[in-house]
């Protein structure tokens, strides 16, 4: 009887392990199922949260590559080397010597000055223009951009140009105005002499003549005639009269004077030997 118990016994509790384990398996998937739902609605932020940092990476990069932007205090900045001296260059020039700047035309150097710029010890010529009444400086180490003055030999083929054709090309006036002006402000005394030759209209009144044309050839002229009066030594009248000789001007006017000179020595001379 005791054996038959025993059995009966072992078999209930194979049964209720059995059932335990069925009951845990059970359990166990309902969890992993759980697990695996959750992991599911959690990935899907996830990606959204990854998608919005690269976004705003790429606009980092994109505000970083914008050069209007203003810098942080954080980013490094260039480093600025400081100059203390300015490059030394030899004297074309002196004291009293006459130049041509070709912004503002002949002027005189009155002296060479020293001037403190930025902390920097800049050596200067100190230019006088008689006739805008202005003075002006050009640092020793750009005197590439100031010439000496034309010789008698460049003088003369001045006005063997002045003597020439006129050459007008047939584009607008605002174009050829451009050109004008650009020789007007290269400074070269052959550039002035064939902008006065074109822009020259003589005593022909009838011609029209606009204001800026008037204008070009007045800027030219005079610039062209300072230059004649010094290189030349003569009076400020020689030069012009030379000058307007080769252009043909005011040739009545001339010979009016050369008349009246004559008709004066004349009477002199009558009055002296009654």
């Amino acid at each position: 009887m005791k054996n038959i118990l025993k059995k009966i016994l072992n078999k209930k509790k194979t049964k209720a392990v059995k059932k335990k384990t069925k009951i845990l398996k059970k359990v166990a998937k309902t969890k992993k199922v759980s697990k695996l739902v959750k992991v599911k609605k959690v990935a899907k932020p996830l990606i959204k949260k990854k998608a919005i940092k690269n976004s705003k990476k790429k606009e980092k990069i994109e505000i970083n590559s914008d050069p209007l932007r203003i810098p942080k205090n954080n980013e490094q900045k260039p480093e600025i080397k400081k100059v203390k001296k300015q490059e030394t260059e030899k004297k074309n020039f002196k004291a009293k010597d006459y130049v041509v700047y070709p912004k503002h035309g002949v002027g005189q150097i009155t002296e060479t000055k020293k001037i403190n710029i930025g902390g920097i010890d800049v050596e200067t010529y100190i230019l006088k223009f008689e006739k805008d009444k202005a003075n002006g400086m050009v640092p020793v180490n750009k005197q590439s951009h100031l010439r000496p003055l034309a010789t008698i030999n460049q003088i003369n083929k001045c006005v063997s140009i002045l003597k020439s054709k006129p050459k007008i090309k047939r584009s607008m006036w605002s174009r050829r105005a451009q050109e004008y002006e650009a020789k007007i402000s290269s400074g070269k005394i052959y550039d002035l002499a064939e902008v006065v030759r074109d822009l020259n209209k003589g005593d022909d009144i009838m011609i029209d003549q606009s204001y800026s044309e008037r204008q070009l050839f007045e800027k030219a002229y005079e610039r062209l005639l300072t230059e004649f009066h010094i290189v030349m030594g003569s009076s400020f009248e020689d030069a012009q009269k030379k000058l307007d000789k080769a252009l043909k001007r005011n040739l009545e006017k001339q010979i009016q004077k050369v008349e009246e000179k004559t008709s004066d020595e004349e009477i002199i001379n009558q009055e002296v030997a009654e």
